[in-house]
């Protein structure tokens, strides 16, 4: 995924809400209903989060200082992770506590008919937003499909607008319904069963997603399809005789760190060596370009003396 993409769809979704927000809060106070201020509550989260991550983008562009000398790539992931914060508790737990509170106070909605008018116009505006983010999403994917994509994303900018768009528009069939039911049976029970749905959704979604940035903040390594390609690139060339060990690091969204022991004939001369280090180092960026940073140590394999389980001998060389 391109930074440009996800900062389109960031944008995009920024804008949406935050016209969204005011309209929802202007209709909860006319109307009086719950389901419409827990989607303001909402979208203002929303918003908030988006904001987040422009922010999380703008710094993890920092150079490399001394006392950070991989750079900030990760400060998109640790935005990202307050982000699901935010919406679990500023979003799903406002809905929650409002929902209950409307269920015993039983307040009669005044002038339904235009939270429904406007929870009708946030659907099309958020179609748009959930529409400009798949689109995104669609040119970095590949062959996954959307619950794999945002799962395994490295880029968390996109997965997250995802994510947050789908449970927008869910949010407001959930008030349209609590609303509309409202409306036509006369039992605002209904308005407080939709804030409530509201509520459930979005601490789900929020969960999810503190779940996948977790991981990324732990720290994760290449997928196995790029493993495959750098353990090529460097089988390739004609100096290495096996991969004793290797290791992968994403230090952000889009620099990947690899670390390999590589075994070489042993009367390899320094100068051969260090040519052969060179060309391994730029074979595997053509494979992989996200591989930035890469370490190779040449060493000498013996059979039954490295500790390495993953050591990958070419035939004919051991």
């Amino acid at each position: 995924m391109s930074t440009e993409g996800g900062t389109r769809a960031v944008i995009a979704a920024l804008l949406a809400n935050t016209g969204i927000a005011a309209t929802k809060f202007a209709a909860a106070a006319l109307s009086g209903s719950a389901s419409m201020l827990a989607e303001g509550v909402h979208s203002v989260a929303d918003a908030g989060n988006q904001v987040l991550l422009l922010i999380g983008g703008r710094r993890s562009r920092k150079e490399a200082t001394e006392t950070h000398p991989f750079g900030y790539g990760r400060e998109r992931y640790i935005f990202a992770f307050v982000v699901a914060i935010i919406l679990f508790s500023v979003g799903g737990m406002f809905s929650l506590y409002e929902g209950i509170h409307k269920l015993e106070s039983h307040e009669e909605l005044t002038l339904p008919w235009i939270p429904l008018l406007v929870l009708s116009v946030a659907i099309v505006l958020e179609s748009f937003s959930l529409r400009t983010a798949v689109i995104e999403a669609n040119k970095a994917r590949g062959d996954q499909n959307l619950v794999a994509f945002i799962r395994h994303a490295k880029q968390p900018e996109l997965p997250v607008i995802l994510l947050e768009d789908i449970a927008a528009l869910i949010g407001l069939v959930f008030a349209f319904a609590g609303v509309g039911l409202s409306l036509l049976t006369g039992n605002v029970v209904w308005d407080a069963v939709g804030t409530i749905a509201i509520g459930v959704l979005l601490v789900t979604v929020a969960v999810v997603l503190g779940i996948e940035t977790k991981s990324l903040l732990v720290g994760e390594g290449a997928s196995r399809t790029d493993v495959e390609r750098i353990r090529a690139a460097f089988l390739a060339h004609p100096k290495v005789e096996a991969i004793i060990h290797m290791k992968t690091l994403y230090l952000g969204p889009d620099e990947l760190m690899v670390a390999a022991k590589v075994a070489v004939p042993k009367a390899t001369k320094a100068t051969d060596l260090a040519k052969a280090i060179n060309e391994i180092e730029d074979a595997v960026r053509a494979a992989v370009p996200v591989a930035r940073v890469i370490y190779v140590e040449p060493d000498i394999y013996v059979a039954g003396s490295n500790t390495s389980t993953d050591a990958i001998v070419i035939p004919g060389h051991d």
